[in-house]
C-alpha cells in the first residue's frame, strides 16, 4: 500500500510511518519545515513539503495521486493560539479530505480527540475549547462525505510510555490514558480493516490485544 499522513513530523505519524515501512508499505509523510525532513527518512517515510495552510486543494491533491490511504495526523500542538487551532485542526483536515476526494483517495483516516463530541465544560481553557471545537467540525465535515471510506479515531490522554498493545476501543470508551505507540499501532489496524469505515471510535488503555479488540467491531 502506499499511504500519506497529513502531519508526517507529529509523535503519532512518526511511529505510524516506521510501523508501515517496517512492513514493506510505501509510506509519505506532508511536513511544513524542510528541517523535519531527516526524522521522516529515518523512519523510512518519504518527506513531502507541503503547508496544509497555504497549500491549494489542487496541490495537497497531487501528493495524494496513487495513495491506497490517507491519514490526517496533523494537529496545531501545544503552545500554539486559537487561530491556529481552527487553520490546522479544521480547516487544514477539510483540505485534505478534500484533496483526497479530488485524487481518488477513498480510505481516510482522522485522527481527533476525546471529548470532540461534546460541548467543552464550563471552566474548561479557552484555547483548548477552541481545539476541541475545530476538532469536532473537522470531524462533522469528513462524515458528511459519501466520497470517502472513513474512520475517525479518538484517543484518550497520550503518554510515551511504551506501548502495551492492549486497549479498549469502541464507540466510547470513558476517559483514559493511552501510548502513542498503541495509537499509531490502532491506527495501522484501522488501515488494515476496511470494515471499520464509517466508524468513530474512542480508544484508551484496556485489557484486550488490539487485533481482537479491532476483530470485535466488525464480528
Amino acid at each position: 500500500m502506499r499511504i500519506v499522513i497529513a502531519g508526517g513530523h507529529g509523535q503519532i505519524a512518526l511511529r505510524l510511518e516506521r510501523l508501515l515501512s517496517a512492513r514493506g508499505d510505501e509510506v509519505a509523510g506532508i511536513i511544513r519545515k524542510p528541517d523535519q525532513a531527516g526524522a521522516l527518512l529515518a523512519a523510512g517515510a518519504e518527506p513531502v513539503l507541503c503547508d496544509l495552510e497555504s497549500a491549494t486543494v489542487a496541490d495537497v491533491a497531487r501528493h495524494l495521486e496513487g495513495a491506497d490511504a490517507a491519514v490526517f495526523a496533523a494537529g496545531a500542538g501545544p503552545g500554539s493560539g486559537a487561530a491556529r487551532k481552527d487553520s490546522v485542526d479544521h480547516a487544514a483536515c477539510v483540505l485534505f479530505a478534500d484533496a483526497a476526494e479530488a485524487a481518488g483517495v477513498r480510505r481516510f483516516l482522522v485522527v481527533s480527540s476525546m471529548g470532540a463530541s461534546s460541548r467543552p465544560p464550563e471552566g474548561t481553557d479557552p484555547v483548548f475549547a477552541t481545539y476541541l471545537r475545530a476538532k469536532a467540525a473537522a470531524d462533522d465535515d469528513v462524515r458528511a462525505r459519501p466520497g470517502l471510506d472513513w474512520t475517525i479515531l479518538r484517543p484518550g490522554s497520550l503518554t510515551n510510555d511504551p506501548g502495551t498493545g492492549r486497549v479498549r476501543i469502541a464507540e466510547s470508551t470513558g476517559r483514559g490514558e493511552i501510548p502513542r505507540d498503541d495509537v499509531a499501532a490502532a491506527l495501522l489496524g484501522l488501515l488494515d480493516e476496511p470494515r471499520t469505515a464509517g466508524m468513530t471510535l474512542e480508544l484508551i488503555g484496556g485489557d484486550t490485544e488490539l487485533t481482537a479488540a479491532l476483530a470485535a467491531l466488525v464480528g
